[in-house]
């Protein structure tokens, strides 16, 4: 399973916007983050490897999905030290033990506002978890 994220940035309406290339982005019609000011937004972010494929577990899923937060953060010029809230969204909370360990890996120094919900689905069938973020640059 491949580590590599790529971003790519552009500006729109104003905005500086990445993009991981997911195949969802020009279907939703979303960006893989946004940047407006000192803030940037982190949409969902699944743990797929960059040939579309997932771990069966939790935790690495969980580390992906990360992987692909901070690059979208760094690529818009911002640090994971900057992230000031995550939000993630799990199909199995029995399991929130997993997401805990790898959350607080990247997180345990910085201590963001967080929140694990458990949910039904998402939007593969695969994916065991989405994390969002949020982050102010100084």
């Amino acid at each position: 399973m491949s580590s590599e994220v790529k971003i790519t940035t552009s500006t729109i309406a104003g905005r500086t916007c990445a993009s991981s290339g997911s195949r969802w982005e020009p279907i939703l019609g979303y960006s893989r983050a946004v940047r407006s000011g000192n803030v940037i937004a982190v949409t969902g972010s699944v743990g797929v490897s960059a040939d579309g494929t997932y771990s069966p577990s939790l935790g690495e899923q969980t580390r992906r999905s990360l992987q692909i937060v901070r690059a979208a953060v760094e690529a818009l010029g911002g640090k994971i030290e900057q992230v000031i809230r995550t939000r993630m969204y799990v199909t199995d909370v029995t399991k929130w033990e997993e997401v805990a360990k790898v959350h607080g890996e990247v997180f345990g120094g910085i201590r963001p506002a967080t929140t694990i919900v458990e949910v039904t689905r998402l939007i593969d069938k695969e994916a065991q978890i989405e994390i969002e973020a949020d982050a102010i640059v100084a």
